[in-house]
Parts: C-alpha cells; sequence; structure tokens
C-alpha cells in the first residue's frame, strides 16, 4: 500500500505535517476541520507538497525528518529549491 506525507499551510500561514494512504480523502477532512486537533484549530487551507512512498515506515521516517525542519527549509522542499535545501541542511540552528 502507498504512502503520502504531505504539507499543508493553515490560514494563520503555518505549515502540519502528516501522512495517509488515502491523499484526497485526508485532505477533505483537514479542509472541513476534522482532520485532527491541529489542523481544527488552524484551519487548513491547502495541499502544498506531497510525496509518494511505497510503505508506513519509510513515510513515517521521512514525516518525522520533514517536521524537525525549519520553516525555511520546508519551504524550499515546497518551492523545489535545492540550493536552500543543501544550505539549511549545513546550518546548525533551525
Amino acid at each position: 500500500m502507498q504512502y503520502y506525507v504531505y504539507i499543508l499551510e493553515c490560514a494563520d500561514k503555518s505549515f502540519y505535517t502528516g501522512i495517509t494512504s488515502d491523499l484526497n480523502r485526508r485532505l477533505k477532512e483537514h479542509l472541513s476541520g476534522k482532520g485532527g486537533h491541529y489542523t481544527s484549530t488552524n484551519q487548513a487551507k491547502k495541499l502544498r507538497y506531497s510525496e509518494t512512498f511505497p510503505d508506513r515506515s519509510s513515510a513515517l521516517k521521512r514525516e518525522a525528518q520533514v517536521k524537525s525542519w525549519s520553516r525555511t527549509k520546508k519551504l524550499a522542499l515546497i518551492k523545489g529549491d535545492k540550493g536552500i535545501l543543501k544550505a539549511a541542511s549545513s546550518c546548525k540552528s533551525r
């Protein structure tokens, strides 16, 4: 079964990162306010990024990695800017 790691942008411009096996269903849940605690209090506005993984284990590892990143690094991932991603990876501060 395929899994997805995704990043949503919320109304307050914050990002929410999660995993799911059904991206369309999960996005509808978040947008309706029923997707989880964070997105029910910080209204999800749009899907900004997603990646596909062959199994839950690899998706969970990637989700944990992305959740630990700074906003700058997440924006670079969303934009596909490998230069900023590499520079942000070499910085000690997040």
